[in-house]
């Protein structure tokens, strides 16, 4: 097997055009599939009888699958060669993509996920790298930059073609689609990729991983399972956390005892590269998370058809998409650190926005908000890259960058079953407190409207009257998930002016952004 192009002799690159179209194939079938699944969840639910929070394991599944196999997608790229490993991928998630539509129950659906996630988690860094190697030093800011458009077209488009084939068809072809795309990349990179050579002596630091993969497992299993079981009154979630917290034990000792470690604990002795971490970790969570909550508040909540939820959740990703690209010209003339609290400041306005929604609320409202939402994303994004990796040696960019998206990953799943869990307890509790008021001392319920229609003295009326209480406490739990989003974002603003500015020239870490 011939080695990849070396940077001397990129520029003659056969088919290069052909290269570059296959792997930006294969990352937007990536990218799609995080968000294009969003708009089918209530659909899912009723074809596989799942509650509300079980649903929601659809998304975290695949996204905490993603984040445990990352990481050691450089290793088995080195270990058994770049294009052996992306078509492997490939396959696997056009597979997947398959077995999750063809589904009947909700162990399948999520166990098929997580293969998704598995194969799907090397697709980005693996076709960037080949895109790195084809293109000079020179080209591969145009590269990158298409690169970019490649991941974000996925989250802007995912939500309307969602809606679309549910619509229209159903919502199995949501997985469905990957097979068409999944098929040209296939044949693509078949053709036309050179193979890397592939290094035996390659090491993996299994115990390192393998008690990461472990901790990350249990935690997302122990928030996903927990208010179905009343958390720490089950026994399995005691186990859960108890085996989560002793497997990260095990890898926070063999990090700082071993010779090689999975990670190195030195990375974090740089400020700024710890500050990176808790920041993309919190864009993980508002992003996502609130992304998770938009679906059953628009369609189940305030009734809209699923074609009309892809269609007002599609502006927060082109505000996104225009956001990153206007920021990419002000890194230089404007202070990075400024650039952060615009995103995190128009990400909290919206969360509090959102705050103040109602079942009245118009399109063109949630359309608008959802948009500043977005651009607060774009302005995190690229600079927070920037930042993050400014100050670190050349030599440990490459496994911080890992660690980087393994953060935001985790950030993502942990947010969607926070929220989800809280959303649950709070509808409860609000229900209980507003029922609380029905007594026959209520002057509001001895009017005639209501004693026709809502009378809770009789059964005809307590069905519609309880149905009020539970829309409105679910109302008020919405608005409870959204303020916790804003008093996040809010309450990690200061640290940014903890962030040091590099001496060197200021340049963009893509991996880092797009990953």
């Amino acid at each position: 097997m011939s080695s990849a192009p070396v940077l001397g002799t990129v520029g003659r690159v056969a088919n290069r055009g052909a290269i570059t179209v296959s792997v930006i194939l294969s990352v937007v079938m990536q990218a799609l599939d995080t968000t294009i699944a969003n708009v089918a969840l209530p659909y899912i639910q009723g074809s596989v009888s799942a509650s509300a929070d079980q649903i929601n394991w659809v998304l975290t599944s695949y996204i905490t699958a993603a984040a445990i196999m990352t990481p050691p997608s450089g290793y088995l790229a080195a270990r058994f060669g770049r294009k052996r490993i992306l078509l492997i991928s490939i396959v696997g998630f056009v597979a997947a993509s398959v077995l999750c539509g063809l589904a009947e129950s909700l162990v399948q659906i999520v166990g098929f996920r997580l293969l998704q996630g598995f194969f799907g988690a090397a697709l980005v860094p693996l076709s960037q790298s080949i895109l790195l190697d084809i293109y000079s030093a020179e080209e591969r800011g145009s590269a990158m930059a298409l690169f970019g458009v490649s991941v974000m077209v996925g989250p802007v488009l995912g939500p309307v073609i969602g809606g679309w084939l549910t619509d229209n068809i159903s919502w199995r072809w949501v997985f469905y689609i990957n097979l068409g795309i999944g098929a040209v990349a296939f044949a693509g990179v078949s053709a036309f990729v050179t193979e890397t050579r592939a290094d035996a002596r390659t090491r993996l630091d299994w115990l390192g991983f393998g008690a990461l993969s472990v901790a990350i497992a249990s935690l997302q299993i122990f928030l996903d399972r927990g208010e179905q079981l009343d958390w720490f009154s089950s026994g399995e979630i005691m186990i859960e956390a108890l085996v989560a917290a002793s497997a990260f034990y095990v890898f926070l000792a063999h990090s700082f005892t071993g010779d090689k470690p999975f990670v190195n604990p030195r990375l974090f002795l740089d400020r700024n590269f710890t500050l990176g971490m808790v920041f993309i970790f919190i864009v993980g969570i508002t992003y996502l998370a609130s992304m998770a909550l938009m679906t059953p508040f628009l369609q189940t909540l305030m009734g809209y058809p699923v074609v009309t939820a892809g269609l007002v959740m599609g502006p927060r990703g082109i505000g996104t998409m225009a956001c990153m690209f206007a920021v990419g010209k002000l890194i230089g003339r404007v202070e990075t650190r400024w650039l952060l609290l615009t995103g995190l400041g128009l990400t909290a306005w919206a969360m509090f926005d959102m705050t103040g929604w109602t079942r009245d609320v118009s399109e063109t409202r949630i359309v608008v908000t959802g948009f500043v939402q977005g651009a607060g994303l774009g302005f995190l994004f690229v600079p927070l890259s920037v930042v993050t990796f400014a100050t670190l040696p050349a030599a440990s960019r490459g496994d911080a960058t890992g660690l980087y998206n393994l953060s935001r990953n985790i950030g993502s799943s942990v947010g969607i079953s926070m929220v989800t869990a809280l959303l649950a307890e709070n509808v409860q509790v609000n229900h209980a407190e507003i029922a609380a008021y029905v007594t026959p001392f209520n002057p509001a319920l001895r009017t005639p409207a209501m004693e026709q229609w809502m009378n809770p003295f009789s059964a005809a009326g307590r069905a519609p009257l309880d149905a009020m209480i539970t829309s409105q406490a679910t109302m008020i739990g919405y608005m409870d998930d959204f303020k916790l989003l804003m008093l996040t974002c809010l309450a990690v603003m200061p640290l940014v002016f903890l962030l040091r500015r590099s001496t060197d020239p200021v340049t963009v870490d893509h991996s880092a952004v797009m990953e």
